[in-house]
């Protein structure tokens, strides 16, 4: 049974953890089908109310392909987070290889107007079917 590991990043008081499983069921080794879960969590530490209003992506497969995803929003939605609130959301990622890396930026706005950049932890994507293990 795979252990869930969880990575992190704070970015001027945003937290940003990440949780990524394998989904053994929905992939397809003999079709170069992998596909991965990753749950997020974004927590606000700091004093000012925060709205996400972009993320951009960057998925690296073992092979080396970049794929980059930008986006308004997460799950289709814009979320407010009060000083010490928290969101969370479980979204997904494919790859044709066993393997890759995610990383990522969350643009946050405050009620000013100002905009804050929060790092999405870099997390691997290991599959039980890579036998090199890159990451």
């Amino acid at each position: 049974m795979p252990v869930d590991i969880s990575y992190e990043a704070e970015t001027d008081g945003v937290l940003v953890r990440v949780q990524p499983s394998f989904l053994e069921d929905e992939s397809s080794p003999e079709d170069h089908r992998y596909i991965w879960a990753y749950h997020v969590e974004i927590e606000n530490r700091g004093e000012k109310r925060l709205q996400l209003m972009t993320r951009h992506w960057r998925i690296t497969d073992s092979d080396g392909r970049v794929q980059e995803v930008n986006g308004s929003g997460v799950v289709g939605q814009n979320p407010v987070l009060e000083p010490g609130g928290r969101f969370e959301y479980t979204s997904g990622a494919p790859l044709t290889t066993p393997s890759g890396m995610m990383q990522g930026v969350y643009r946050l706005e405050d009620e000013e107007g100002t905009t804050l950049d929060a790092r999405i932890p870099l997390f691997a994507l290991d599959s039980p079917y890579d036998e090199r293990r890159p990451n």
